[in-house]
């Protein structure tokens, strides 16, 4: 199994996912042990010393001026992860929860923030066991960090909260007790460290970065497939029209589907056509989906910058030099997580449009409603009332989180980023998309049958034919629910993009990935 090293590798989104679903190996090396026993001797030295240590030896947020003894340390760090435990609503997914450890194992082993060895060593534990803590999904204001997430999250250090193991809730107590562990016994600092930080936010963030890639290269397929089947025009696509205007994700985009598109002899049959120009979803299709892809490159970036840093509060430099700053604040990421939200809902738009113009008859051979007998048959027309649902959810989905800030903390957190709300609409954004290309999927493959015998290129072909194994053409009216069941699965799994890759021409999906940075 491969590995990755906590504190000194340079996480991914793509490794993080890994290390959650057990493909690679998260491990600590000396050196980086050293780091950490280091930076928890400065710790020790400062309290040693009696000097006042924000978060070491004094109270949280506006107690911030309260001294606390040396002898109720444990006390207090204790007290911290019970207080704050506060969130509320349904569970995040295993996934995001092991995502959030995996994040904090790797900042907290950068060696800045005071923790103990055995500390790090039993989130570990948690990790590759697959018992994952149980956090409630809102609660988070994203700004001293994650704290009533992370407080959830790490109520199990101390024996306390639940506990997911093999799809069963547990108290944790009763785990501790199988494996015959007991509790941490937490040191100076340690609560505050565990608490402050962004990984609720930048865990959505890995999900959005993995999960907005995938919808992006489904959109462009599934656009693909429109095209060719109402006769759309492949010069919108050319490079010597994007390297005059050459935006990153326009340039991907139109690259992309010219060489899904080029060779088709359903294209050239109707090269000579009398229409001038295509509508703007599908001759805009470079410029639609390559903005939100260029947000996707965006959010890439600023997620891998921000699952590398250290994001608690204070630092620790070292003995002499503590910084209390606000490295915890979430706008860094809560901006570019509304911006991705936008985003993708724009490719709900267009996609949308995309559905309308194929039910209008206006391409020669493909019938009104995609079906020949209409009238006693509705065909595919109501269809494009659940794009339209779907999208309009998402227009009121995309009001930025990251405007609102609600002052906290008695106003000693005067200024919030509501990061961790731009992270779950994120999410929730991306899937009612992939409800909408599923269903554009279902119309434009039904819109391509209607120019048989003609073919396209070998690529399109070839994920026409896996949508007919599982989604059959359909020439009158028939509940649908299952046939959107099967063209969601197709559009979650990957496989369509799986198979672009093994059929593109020139390796074309390799160039692209190697040109644009992809993963």
């Amino acid at each position: 199994m491969d590995k990755f090293l906590y504190g000194s590798g340079h996480l991914t989104c793509s490794t993080a996912l890994a290390i959650a679903k057990g493909l690679v190996r998260g491990v600590i090396s000396s050196d980086v042990r050293d780091k950490i026993d280091q930076s928890a001797s400065y710790v020790s030295k400062i309290v040693g010393r009696g000097e006042v240590v924000y978060g070491i030896n004094t109270g949280f947020g506006p107690l911030c001026t309260t001294r606390i003894d040396a002898g109720q340390t444990q006390l207090l760090q204790e007290n911290i992860l019970k207080s704050h435990a506060v969130g509320v609503g349904e569970p995040i997914s295993d996934d995001l929860a092991k995502l959030m450890l995996i994040l904090k194992i790797h900042a907290l082993s950068k060696g800045f923030s005071g923790v103990q060895y055995n500390t790090i060593e039993r989130m570990i534990w948690h990790v590759e066991n697959d018992i994952i803590p149980i956090v409630p999904k809102q609660g988070s204001v994203g700004a001293s960090g994650d704290l009533a997430p992370l407080s959830h999250l790490f109520l199990p250090l101390i024996g306390l909260g639940k506990v997911r193991v093999k799809g069963n809730v547990v108290h944790t107590a009763a785990i501790l007790e199988k494996y015959g562990m007991a509790p941490i016994q937490l040191g100076a600092k340690e609560g505050l460290a565990l608490i402050n930080g962004t990984q609720f936010m930048a865990a959505h963030g890995v999900i959005g970065v993995i999960e907005l890639y995938r919808m992006l290269q489904n959109a462009d397929i599934i656009a693909s497939l429109m095209i060719e089947g109402l006769n759309g025009s492949i010069k919108p696509f050319f490079s010597e029209l994007h390297e005059l205007r050459p935006h990153k994700g326009n340039r991907y985009v139109a690259a992309s589907i010219f060489h899904m598109l080029h060779g088709s002899a359903i294209l050239e049959s109707h090269k000579h056509c009398s229409r001038v120009q295509d509508p703007y979803s599908l001759r805009c299709i470079p410029q639609v989906h390559g903005a939100s892809r260029s947000a996707w490159f965006h959010l890439k970036d600023t997620i891998e910058i921000e699952i590398n840093a250290v994001t608690d509060n204070p630092v620790i430099i070292n003995d002499e030099l503590t910084i209390s700053g606000g490295s915890f604040h979430g706008q860094s990421i809560a901006l570019p997580l509304d911006y991705a939200t936008l985003a993708a809902s724009e490719i709900g738009n267009i996609s949308d449009r995309r559905v309308y113009l194929s039910l209008e008859g206006q391409t020669n051979a493909v019938p009104k409603l995609l079906m020949k007998s209409t009238g006693l048959n509705s065909g595919f027309m109501i269809l494009q009332y659940s794009t339209a649902a779907l999208a309009s959810e998402n227009k009121g989905l995309c009001f930025p989180a990251s405007a609102d800030s609600i002052p906290t903390s008695l106003g000693q957190e005067d200024h919030v980023s509501m990061g961790s709300v731009s992270g779950r609409k994120l999410l929730q954004v991306i899937d009612n998309v992939d409800k909408i290309l599923s269903i554009e999927l279902l119309c434009a493959a039904q819109a391509k049958d209607y120019h048989q015998p003609l073919t396209s290129t070998a690529a399109l072909e070839a994920i026409h034919e896996s949508i007919r194994q599982s989604i059959p053409h359909i020439e009158s009216d028939q509940p649908m629910e299952e046939l959107l069941t099967e063209a969601l699965k197709l559009v979650k799994s990957g496989d369509l993009i799986a198979l672009h890759a093994q059929y593109a021409a020139g390796d074309i999906a390799a160039e692209l990935k190697q040109q644009f940075e992809l993963f």
